[in-house]
């Protein structure tokens, strides 16, 4: 028997199996899904701060934070607003894409009343490759500041992503993806930011921006050098025991 022939045909197989691994990751990279998303707001986080907060549309899409006084002259504004609009998408994997609208409305929050954080329950709707409904959960922070500056800028309200990834995950083809947030835009995606702030008073829209993602989960696979050390390893035995079987025959 040949060593250099066995040791080829070792090599072979592994560059082979590499090469077909490859090609599978790329493909998996290269996937379209399609859908469209609705969502709701959670029950929100007080906070230490705020033994008297006051909020309304936990389980709808339209949340308000902060009690309204509008009799008092410095609290005559409605309270703030948020107001989640999802709509209809088509994106590969790892791509950006739209997943709804943000309206923000910066009403008066009086001292007490406020709230930290607000979850948002991002339900998804896939349509194509395949064909399954599922709630994505996000934390938002949201500052209201106390509005005693002369910078208009200094007294906006804002509101950011509190954690990006969703625990949540769902499976095609045997391989596992969730979706990951990455932040408001106002001119369609091409810049996105961390923070939505909106002016006193004041009522803006931005885009809420995600991508599909695949989760890697750890795998054991042998170093290559451990795949080529065992195939020697066979080469020695199979050399070995050809030998032995020569001088049996002598």
């Amino acid at each position: 028997m040949k060593l250099r022939s066995v040791f080829t045909t070792a090599v072979s197989t592994f560059v082979v199996a590499t090469v077909a691994a490859l090609g599978f990751s790329s493909q998996a990279q290269g996937l379209t899904f399609s859908g469209s998303s609705s969502g709701q707001w959670g029950i929100p986080t007080p906070g230490s701060d705020n033994p008297n907060a006051f909020y309304t549309g936990v389980g709808t899409n339209l949340f308000t934070w902060g009690q309204p006084e509008p009799n008092d002259p410095n609290y005559g504004t409605p309270p703030n607003q948020l107001t989640f609009a999802g709509n209809s998408f088509s994106t590969e994997t790892n791509s950006l894409f739209k997943v709804g609208e943000l309206e923000y409305y910066n009403g008066t929050v009086p001292e007490f009343t406020n709230v930290d954080s607000v979850p948002l329950n991002l339900r998804v709707a896939f349509q194509d490759p395949v064909n399954i409904s599922k709630v994505f959960d996000f934390d938002f922070d949201l500052v209201n500041t106390p509005n005693i500056s002369s910078n208009p800028e200094e007294n906006a309200d804002y509101i950011s992503v509190n954690k990006k990834f969703s625990d949540q995950s769902f499976i095609f083809d045997g391989l596992q993806y969730t979706l990951e947030l990455t932040g408001f835009s106002q001119d369609g995606g091409q810049t996105n930011v961390s923070q939505f702030r909106v002016l006193e008073n004041q009522r803006t829209t931005a885009a809420l921006f995600a991508r599909i993602i695949r989760v890697r989960v750890p795998e054991k696979i042998p170093e290559p050098t451990t795949i080529v050390g065992l195939g020697v390893l066979g080469i020695y035995f199979i050399s070995r025991r050809s030998s032995l079987k020569v001088k049996s025959q002598k």
